[in-house]
């Protein structure tokens, strides 16, 4: 539903079964990049992320966390957050209201900025959510379905700082999927070996971060990542690669290189846009190029230049 390689941070996924729709991370956001806010075709693409988000969360039979990035959840604010997110009680109430959630458990396993935030979504929340459940490790059982969480999965290096996350295994029959969202590559050795134990059908994860590469993340971890996700790609038969990995244009060239690995093992390596036969958008990867060759509206420029506090109260005029 949302990806970076459909114009958003997401890695929003459905996955239907016989027995029940299994809707993870329902969430899309846009981030502060080479010191511009997001560019209007940004907003125009989380607005219809979200739109796709709230849609699909009405016919979702279970919910899940992985982790507490406003990219991976929707926040309660009691207003509207219009620069990044656009989340609020609202929009959480839209998507979560009545539903079955499996969330990150916030009292373990977890950095202090997401257990506050996770305490505040189980707080707030529990006005609309039809049951809250913690996910970290447990295995759930629907008619011939089967989803076992994984115990609490690196935020990509260790002594990041980013916490953890909770991955996915979804099996019905013969066939599972896995999803591993935000383990960046995978950078974790551990993370591997899960991953090729399971032996997923489908494998849907985020990649490493070039974007950050010897800046925020180290060089070597980058490219730990990189030749993790290659031994993934030779190994499994579907792998969909996203999220901070196209958060730049060589990000794109460093998939195109893992699509060779896969097709010369018999598996195939794609982007959310290729999987669904659309053009890739790497808009935050392309937003200084964007407000070069697009130039925004006047009125979009005077929001751009307001304070912080006034503009944090007023949507984008798109």
């Amino acid at each position: 539903m949302a990806a970076e390689s459909l114009g958003v941070r997401s890695m929003a996924l459905m996955v239907e079964t016989p027995d029940l729709r299994i809707l993870l991370d329902a969430s899309a956001a846009l981030g502060m990049r080479q010191r511009l806010l997001p560019h209007p075709s940004e907003y125009l693409a989380l607005r219809e992320s979200r739109k796709r988000i709230v849609e699909n969360a009405e016919k979702a039979d279970i919910i899940t966390i992985s982790h507490y990035h406003f990219d991976h959840y929707t926040a309660t604010w009691k207003s509207l957050e219009v620069v990044s997110s656009w989340s609020s009680y609202d929009e959480a109430r839209r998507i979560y209201g009545g539903k079955t959630v499996y969330a990150k458990d916030y009292r373990s396993s977890i950095n202090p900025s997401q257990r506050r935030r996770g305490y505040l979504f189980s707080k707030i929340a529990s006005d609309f959510i039809g049951k809250l459940q913690y996910s970290d490790s447990k295995k759930v059982t629907v008619g011939d379905t089967t989803i076992k969480f994984t115990k609490p999965l690196l935020h990509g290096e260790e002594d990041s700082g980013l916490g953890y996350v909770i991955g996915a295994m979804i099996s019905h029959g013969d066939s599972t999927l896995m999803f591993c969202p935000d383990v960046q590559g995978p950078m974790n050795s551990s993370t591997l070996r899960l991953i090729i134990r399971t032996k997923p059908d489908v494998l849907v994860i985020g990649g490493p971060p070039e974007y950050l590469s010897g800046y925020k993340v180290p060089e070597d971890m980058i490219k730990r990542g990189m030749g993790n996700l290659g031994k993934l790609a030779a190994q499994v038969p579907l792998t969909i690669a996203e999220h901070h990995l196209l958060r730049s244009m060589r990000g794109l060239g460093w998939l195109d290189d893992l699509k060779k690995i896969a097709a010369e093992n018999g598996n195939r390596m794609c982007s959310a846009a290729d999987y669904l036969g659309v053009e890739n958008r790497l808009l935050e990867a392309n937003r200084s190029l964007l407000y070069e060759e697009e130039p925004p509206a006047q009125e979009f420029q005077k929001w751009v230049k307001m304070s912080p506090l006034r503009r944090g109260s007023l949507p984008p005029p798109l």
